[in-house]
C-alpha cells in the first residue's frame, strides 16, 4: 500500500509540473498520443516476438532474456496506456532499454569475437616521403 501511495504522489508531481510547463493542450496530445502508441505495441507484439525469436533461434539470447525482452516490451506497453507522465517516462524507458541491451549486446559479442592471430606476423605501418 506506501508503494501505491509514493507512486501516486510521484505521478501527480511529476504531471502537474509537466503539464504546467507545456499547457493543456499538449498535455492532452501527449496523453492521447502515448495511449495510442501503446496500442499499436501491443497490437504489433508479433513483430518484437520474431524478432527475439530469431536472436534466441540464433543463439544470440537465452530462454530468460528472451521471457525478459518480451516481457519489458509488454509492460513498457501498458504504461504507456495509462494516463500521466511518470508511467509513460517509465514506459518509454522499457521501450528503449530492450533496445539498447539488444544493441549493446550485439556490439560487445563483435567486439570480443575471437580471432586468428598468428604469433609470428609483425603488424608494420610504412610511410612513404
Amino acid at each position: 500500500m506506501i508503494y501505491f501511495l509514493i507512486y501516486l504522489f510521484v505521478e501527480i508531481y511529476v504531471s502537474v509540473k509537466i503539464a504546467s510547463a507545456i499547457g493543456p493542450f499538449w498535455t492532452f496530445v501527449e496523453i492521447v498520443g502515448t495511449a495510442v502508441y501503446g496500442m499499436w505495441l501491443l497490437q504489433n507484439m508479433h513483430i518484437q516476438m520474431a524478432a527475439t525469436m530469431q536472436a534466441l533461434m540464433n543463439g544470440h539470447i537465452s530462454v530468460e532474456e528472451f521471457e525478459r525482452m518480451n516481457l519489458y516490451v509488454v509492460i513498457g506497453a501498458i504504461l504507456l496506456i495509462i494516463p500521466g507522465f511518470f508511467t509513460d517516462i517509465l514506459g518509454i524507458l522499457l521501450q528503449f532499454g530492450v533496445l539498447s541491451k539488444f544493441i549493446a549486446k550485439k556490439i560487445f559479442r563483435l567486439k570480443n569475437r575471437p580471432t586468428m592471430e598468428d604469433e609470428d606476423v609483425i603488424d608494420v605501418e610504412i610511410i612513404e616521403r
